[in-house]
């Protein structure tokens, strides 16, 4: 090993990996190494954590204590991590598969409530009283049920919500990210920042109980 003495190592963790209870963790599963190819595959099959049933089904793992395990195993290199400083490792028996009574409830539940907010907006504004009246001042004459102006109008709200969502069905309008899926990013990112400070408090106040 006092080949690699002196070189350098530049990490990046991951935010979030999932393993099986028992299963061991290998750097190259929770960052990504640059270095020369010898050593990087060397580091990428370092085990640096292994989960033990007093682990819980959540695990956050340090940027130090991973530093620590690659001196131990190569001493002398300079490591260089960059990105967050924790991964949070997610212990679960198997994959989670997709419930389809689930999802077909839910998308009813959605599709109906989100029609009904519409309906009710439209009634909170009086908006049948506007479009006869718009109806009134372009053709002259008062229709009750101006269609020629409704169904457009009605079109319109469904074509501007594909556009608004940057999806129709499976079909993407261009490769920016849809309000949605910023706002889910931006969910899994509070809920890992928050995972990870729980329990880094808990090994923290761990660590109190034990040094008293």
């Amino acid at each position: 090993m006092d080949q690699h003495r002196g070189g350098t190592v530049y990490l990046r963790l991951r935010k979030r990996i999932a393993i099986t209870p028992g299963s061991g963790v290998k750097l190259g599963e929770v960052a990504r190494i640059v270095a020369n190819n010898r050593l990087a595959r060397q580091l990428a099959s370092l085990e640096i954590y292994k989960h033990t049933p007093e682990d819980g089904n959540r695990y956050v793992l340090d940027v130090l204590h991973i530093i620590q395990r690659i001196r131990a195993e190569v001493p002398g290199l300079t490591i260089e991590p960059y990105g967050d400083p924790q991964v949070l490792i997610t212990i679960q028996d198997k994959p989670d598969k997709p419930r389809l009574l689930i999802l077909v409830f839910t998308w009813l539940l959605l599709f109906f409530g989100s029609g009904l907010a519409i309906m009710n907006f439209h009634a909170d504004v009086s908006m049948q009283e506007v479009h006869v009246r718009l109806s009134e001042l372009i053709t002259g004459e008062q229709i009750r049920h101006p269609l020629w102006f409704q169904v457009p109008y009605s079109l319109g709200i469904g074509l501007g919500m594909a556009l608004f969502f940057n999806h129709f069905f499976r079909k993407r309008f261009n490769e920016e990210p849809n309000p949605l899926e910023v706002e889910l990013y931006m969910y899994e990112e509070n809920v890992n920042a928050c995972v990870i400070a729980d329990e880094m408090r808990k090994k923290q106040d761990a660590g109190e109980d034990n040094d008293d």
